[in-house]
Parts: C-alpha cells; sequence; structure tokens
C-alpha cells in the first residue's frame, strides 16, 4: 500500500510541473503585426509595422478609430528599429501572424539580403508570409494606406495576391523559403510582385477615404521585380509576366484577347501546363519549352463565325501565337536587358547535364545571354460558351 502510495505522489509531482507553459504571452499583453515595411535610410533603416487594433476589430460597434495602426522607427539594424518600437506600442510586438513582408523600392535596389538575415533567424516569425515590392514608392506608404472591403489592409493585399496569381497570371506569390532558395541558387534569381499606392498616400491614412464608394487611393497589385542576386535591377510589364508564369508553369487561369479583323476573342485559359528540357547541343546549352494550354472562349466582340471547323483552327493557332509571342517576348527582355536567369534554366541545365554545368555555372549569365531557347506551344479551345453566334451578329442581319 505504502508503494502505492509512494507512486501515485511522484505521478502527482510529475503532472504538477507539467501543467502551465512557462513561455505563455496573454492576448492583452501583445501587440499582433499583420505587416512589416523595411526601407532605407541614410544610416540604417526604416521599419513600419501594421497593428490589429483589437478593440475595434472585436467589438460590436465602431468608435470610428481605425482597425490597424503604423508604427515606424529608424535603426541602424531591422531588429533595433523594431524594438524602438516599444517605446511607442504598449505591448509587446508579436510577428507570428505577419501576412506581408514588403520591402521599398530603393532599399530592393540596393540590396535585400540583410533585412533577410533578420527575417529568416527571428524564431517568433514563421515563413507563411508574402514577400513584396513598394512598386515606385517606400513600404512606408503601402502600410499608410486603408483598404476598402478588407478592414486590416495586409489581409487585403495577402488575398488580392492569392486571387490575381489563380486567376489573371501576371503576379506570383513568394514566400520566405523560396525567395532565399532562388537567392542562393546559382540557376535560377528571384522575382517577386509589385505593389503600387494610386493616388496621394497620405491621403490613403485617412478613414474617409474608405467610406467612399470609388476610394480616391488605394493599393493594387502590380507586375513583377526583377532580381539579380538580391538587388532590385528592373521591372516586368503586364503582358511580360505572364509570359513568365507560363514558362514557370505557374498559370492556374488567365485571359487571352485574341485580335480579329473586326474586333477581338476573349479566351479564359482553364489549364496549362510547361514542360521544360534541357541538353548540350556541340557543347552549348539549349532550352527547349513545350506548353500545352486548354481555354474557353469568354466573349465574342467579332463577326468571326465559331460554327465552322476552320475557324476553329484558326482561333487555336491565334490562341497559341498570343501565349508563344508573350513567352518569347519575355525571354528576349531577361536576355538582353537583365542577363539575369529568372526562369531556372540553369537549374534545368544542372539537371540535364551535371558535368557541364560545373563549367557553366562560373559564367552563367553570359551564357544565359547568349542561350539558345526553343518554344513550342499546343492551346486548344474547348467549349465556346452557351451561344454559339453571338446575338449582335443575328441582329445586325
Amino acid at each position: 500500500m505504502k508503494k502505492i502510495i509512494r507512486i501515485f505522489a511522484i505521478l502527482m509531482l510529475i503532472l504538477s510541473l507539467l501543467t502551465g507553459c512557462w513561455s505563455r504571452k496573454e492576448l492583452n499583453e501583445l501587440a499582433i503585426a499583420t505587416a512589416l515595411g523595411i526601407d532605407k535610410t541614410e544610416d540604417g533603416y526604416l521599419i513600419s509595422i501594421q497593428i490589429l487594433n483589437p478593440g475595434e476589430l472585436a467589438g460590436k460597434s465602431s468608435s470610428g478609430r481605425t482597425e490597424v495602426v503604423r508604427f515606424m522607427k529608424r535603426g541602424e539594424t531591422v531588429f533595433e528599429a523594431l524594438r524602438k518600437i516599444s517605446m511607442d506600442a504598449p505591448r509587446k510586438i508579436y510577428v507570428a501572424h505577419l501576412r506581408e513582408v514588403i520591402f521599398g523600392e530603393e532599399i530592393a535596389k540596393e540590396g535585400i539580403g540583410k533585412a533577410l538575415d533578420f527575417i529568416s533567424r527571428d524564431h517568433e516569425m514563421r515563413t507563411d508570409f508574402y514577400i513584396t515590392v513598394a512598386k515606385g514608392s517606400t513600404a512606408s506608404d503601402i502600410l499608410n494606406v486603408q483598404t476598402a472591403l478588407e478592414k486590416v489592409p495586409a489581409n487585403k493585399l495577402f488575398s488580392a495576391l492569392e486571387n490575381s496569381e489563380k486567376n489573371w497570371a501576371a503576379t506570383k506569390s513568394v514566400k520566405l523559403d523560396e525567395l532565399i532558395n532562388s537567392i542562393v541558387s546559382k540557376g535560377k534569381e528571384p522575382v517577386l510582385t509589385g505593389i503600387y499606392v494610386y493616388n496621394d498616400p497620405e491621403a490613403g491614412s485617412d478613414i474617409k477615404n474608405v467610406q467612399n464608394v470609388s476610394p480616391k487611393t488605394g493599393l493594387k497589385i502590380d507586375s513583377l521585380a526583377v532580381f539579380d542576386n538580391d538587388k532590385l535591377i528592373g521591372w516586368l510589364n503586364l503582358d511580360e509576366s505572364k509570359g513568365f508564369n507560363y514558362i514557370t508553369d505557374n498559370v492556374k487561369s488567365t485571359v487571352v484577347k485574341v485580335p480579329m479583323e473586326d474586333g477581338s476573342i476573349s479566351i479564359e485559359t482553364i489549364r496549362s501546363k510547361t514542360k521544360v528540357k534541357g541538353k548540350m547541343v556541340n557543347g552549348k546549352p539549349k532550352i527547349n519549352i513545350t506548353i500545352n494550354t486548354e481555354g474557353n472562349v469568354g466573349d465574342v466582340e467579332s463577326k468571326f463565325d465559331l460554327s465552322k471547323p476552320q475557324n476553329i483552327d484558326e482561333l487555336n493557332e491565334k490562341y497559341q501565337n498570343d501565349i508563344k509571342n508573350k513567352v518569347e517576348t519575355v525571354i528576349k527582355k531577361v536576355q538582353e536587358d537583365y542577363q539575369c536567369d529568372i526562369f531556372g534554366f540553369g537549374e534545368v541545365i544542372h539537371r540535364a547535364d551535371p558535368k557541364a554545368w560545373k563549367q557553366l555555372q562560373k559564367n552563367w549569365d553570359e551564357e544565359f545571354a547568349e542561350l539558345a531557347v526553343t518554344v513550342k506551344v499546343n492551346a486548344d479551345v474547348r467549349r465556346l460558351g452557351t451561344i454559339t453566334e453571338s446575338f449582335q451578329k443575328e441582329a445586325e442581319e
């Protein structure tokens, strides 16, 4: 009996040690950060952080205050500037729920590697946030804008980036691990999606701005930023960004506008699959790209007769030529203007011929600029919609 009592006492002691959490943090002690902005100053960094206002988000009625608050501090390092915010914020900054990290365009041109060291090293940060670039502005300007529909601007940017990537194909969502892997890779350079403020950033901080049906100031997801290692060196336009995503097999859906003699036909791409193969030919690397895509007719602003099989063949040809043109245009631009392999062609050559790659990687930027790339597109229109001929054509006749 005594033995049983002794064992029970030991078990109770162990259970008492297991109860509770020594590192727990109460919600009312934390300032939950949703977005982090990093800009360059003459002597270091300007850090902007967007904090949730829990009283406005959780309350049944609004007091008229904003749902988020932006704090800013300067420091010689990112870590120092972030800690300085504690002089203004009444709670400890909690970064585990970040949705967006935004780099200002100036610091992106100078290099984001040092700032990324803190982001990747901090134990509180998860890696499920998106990293973007403020196009033509600072990150602090981006985080100073209220947004319509979404009360939390960081959530708006997060969701808009995912939505545009799935349905428009001119953007790309990039998380921390992918960005760092691209920076350290010898055969692939990074790209990040741009965000810009339209109209006056200062007016965007006024809550009255989002009370309008058409806010005068807001945030928009833009096209792709091209990086060489950790430095921003240029931008792709809308069509070039789509071409990039076709090459990297990142097109889930988009719209292709096919020009006709008397108007145009819009085709919704419903599926796309890209295969990129590399090989060495006479001591030179060569890339073959094959894109298989399918689409449905979305709208017809032309008298083009879709009931004729030969016309469908013509439409398919125009459809594939449009995609091929986007792909070849972005390859030519990046080879001529930037000489950095954002497509990962170097990694393809590495997988195809590791021995040859050992020599090529030493001067891959020069090799990439002269790289022979063949593009083949197979595009098929599968469905014409619920009508074959436009009612406008019948009305005109």
